[in-house]
C-alpha cells in the first residue's frame, strides 16, 4: 500500500492524500514560481517536515528522559537558491518554553538534529538552527 497518493488538479495545484489517515493536504506553486501562493508549496512542505520532523524526535527524546518540550515552537524561513531552482537555505528558530537544565538542553538539541528529514536533505542545503529558551 502506498504512504501518499498524489492527485494534480490543474492550474498548478495538487492534492496529496496520506492513505492511512485519509488526511488531506492542498499545493500550489508558489506566486514566484508561475503559481497563485494560495495554499503551502512542496518547498515550503520540505522546510515544514524538517521542522515537524525536528519536533517529533525532541519530544520522543524529552519523553524518554522524564521532562516535556509542550509549547514548543518553530519559525521556519526557507530561501531558494536558483542554477538550478532548489532549496538553497532552512532556518529554524526553536523557541522552548522553559530554561532547561544543561543536561536536557543537549539532550534536545542533539534529538534536534538527528531527525530522519534532517538525514535526508541534501548536504549542500544550508542549515541554520537556533535555540531560545525562555527565562
Amino acid at each position: 500500500m502506498p504512504t501518499v497518493t498524489t492527485k494534480y488538479m490543474g492550474d498548478l495545484r495538487t492534492e496529496i492524500t496520506h492513505v492511512q489517515s485519509g488526511s488531506k493536504v492542498i499545493t500550489d506553486a508558489p506566486v514566484d514560481n508561475h503559481g497563485k501562493g494560495e495554499s503551502i508549496s512542496p518547498t515550503d512542505m520540505v522546510a515544514a517536515a524538517l521542522g515537524s520532523c525536528m519536533l517529533t524526535i525532541m519530544g520522543i527524546s524529552a519523553k524518554n528522559h522524564g521532562f516535556s518540550i509542550e509549547g514548543t515552537t518553530l519559525e521556519i524561513t526557507k530561501v531558494m537558491g536558483t542554477e538550478p531552482r532548489r532549496i538553497a537555505e532552512i532556518d529554524i528558530e526553536v523557541n522552548l518554553p522553559s530554561d532547561y537544565s544543561d543536561s536536557h538542553k543537549r539532550i534536545i538539541e542533539a534529538a534536534a538534529r538527528s531527525c530522519p528529514v534532517e538525514h535526508s536533505l541534501h548536504p549542500d542545503i544550508k542549515r541554520v538552527i537556533n535555540f531560545h529558551y525562555k527565562k
